[in-house]
C-alpha cells in the first residue's frame, strides 16, 4: 500500500517533470528575438547579427532573418543589420522597408582582412549619395540596374581591428530600390578587374547605416540562412 506521504512526492516529482518542457519552450520564445541598444555581435536563429554605434541613440530588434532597426541623430554613426559571418560571394535576397530622415545607407555591407577592406553595395540612400568625395572608377550592371563603383580611403578610422588607415570599396546603384537580390560576385568580379582586391571574408550583413540623421528600417532576409 502506498502512503499518502508518497502520493504527494510522486505527484510533486510528475509535476516538476512536466514543468521543463513548459520553460523550455518559455526559453526557446525568448531566443526568437532580442533587443538590442549596445554595440554588440552574435547569431540568433542561424544568422550572425551586428549592432554598432558612435554613441548610445538607436534600438534594433532581431528576430534572426529580420532586424528593426530605429535611430537618433543622438547616435552619432550606427550600423546594424543581419547576415553571415564569414561573408562570401553569395547572392542576397532581401525586402523590406527603408525610411530615413537624412543620411543613411541601406546596403550589403561586409569586412575582409589582409588586406583590410570595408566594403559596400549600396542599394538605397537618403539624402547624401554617399560616394560623394570617393575616387570613380567605373561601374557595373547587376540585378536590373548600374552601379558606379568608387574607391576611398580612411585615415585612423574605426575597423574590426581597431583604428586602422584602409580603404573602403563601394558599389552605389544609380536607381535606388528597397528589395530584390543582390549577386555579391559580379560586384567582387567587377572590383577585382579594376583591380580592387579583396582579403579573406570577415563578416558580411544586409545593413542599415545612419551618420546624424534619424529614421527606422525593417529588413527580411530568407527564412533559411543557407538558401
Amino acid at each position: 500500500m502506498v502512503s499518502f506521504k508518497s502520493l504527494i512526492t510522486l505527484c510533486s516529482a510528475a509535476a516538476a517533470a512536466l514543468a521543463l518542457p513548459a520553460q523550455n519552450a518559455t526559453a526557446a520564445l525568448e531566443r526568437r528575438s532580442l533587443s538590442l541598444t549596445t554595440s554588440t555581435t552574435g547569431t540568433l536563429n542561424g544568422y550572425f547579427y551586428s549592432l554598432w554605434m558612435e554613441k548610445s541613440g538607436a534600438t534594433m530588434t532581431d528576430y534572426g532573418a529580420t532586424y528593426v532597426l530605429s535611430w537618433s541623430s543622438a547616435a552619432g554613426n550606427v550600423v546594424g543589420g543581419v547576415g553571415w559571418n564569414p561573408g562570401s560571394a553569395r547572392t542576397i535576397s532581401y525586402s523590406g522597408t527603408f525610411s530615413p530622415s537624412g543620411n543613411s545607407y541601406l546596403s550589403v555591407y561586409g569586412w575582409t582582412t589582409s588586406p583590410l577592406i570595408e566594403y559596400y553595395i549600396v542599394e538605397n540612400f537618403g539624402t547624401y549619395n554617399p560616394s560623394t568625395g570617393a575616387t570613380r572608377l567605373g561601374s557595373v550592371t547587376s540585378d536590373g540596374g548600374t552601379y558606379d563603383i568608387y574607391r576611398l580611403q580612411r585615415v585612423n578610422a574605426p575597423s574590426i581591428q581597431g583604428t586602422a588607415t584602409f580603404y573602403q570599396y563601394w558599389s552605389v546603384r544609380q536607381s535606388k530600390r528597397t528589395g530584390g537580390s543582390v549577386n555579391t560576385a559580379n560586384h567582387f568580379n567587377a572590383w577585382k578587374n579594376l583591380g580592387l582586391n579583396l582579403g579573406t571574408h570577415n563578416y558580411q550583413i544586409l545593413a542599415t547605416e545612419g551618420y546624424q540623421s534619424s529614421g527606422s528600417s525593417t529588413i527580411t532576409l530568407p527564412s533559411n540562412p543557407n538558401a
